[in-house]
């Protein structure tokens, strides 16, 4: 009797849980995720001005006006002239004028330029409309 027993708890499944290949599919999501996650935001490639301001905290999602060191305009990722510029805001805020733009400008563009393309935004009737910087990686300017 004593070697049928032995026989016996050798055959018994194992009860507990290897997590081991649960912890590797995880840190290799969150590796895939850490990589792609900088490739996912998406806008038109500017060199902002550097500034120590504040970020504004928003509850919506704004639209954002991009200037191109060229003088191009986008409207997010969709390049428009200056005259489609106001209906192509209305059409995209859904005729808010409340609606919070942000206006890019590239560093090295006229300020002329970016001042006329935020009058033509205001004149249309939008009230909130800001111009985006970046920070400073040092703290200075």
């Amino acid at each position: 009797m004593g070697i049928v027993s032995r026989k016996r708890r050798r055959k018994r499944l194992m009860a507990e849980i290897n997590v081991t290949p649960f912890v590797d599919v995880m840190l290799v999501l969150l590796i895939i995720f850490m990589v792609t996650s900088p490739m996912m935001t998406s806008g038109v490639n500017v060199d902002l001005p550097k500034t120590d301001a504040r970020p504004v905290n928003t509850e919506t999602k704004p639209i954002t006006v991009s200037i191109k060191a060229d003088g191009s305009l986008y409207l997010g990722d969709t390049p428009v002239t200056p005259d489609q510029l106001v209906t192509a805001l209305k059409a995209a805020s859904n005729n808010d004028s409340s609606h919070r733009i942000f206006v890019r400008g590239d560093a090295h563009i006229d300020y002329g330029r970016v001042m006329q393309v935020m009058g033509q935004i205001t004149e249309s009737g939008f009230t909130h409309v800001a111009l985006l910087a970046q920070q400073p990686a040092n703290g200075r300017l």
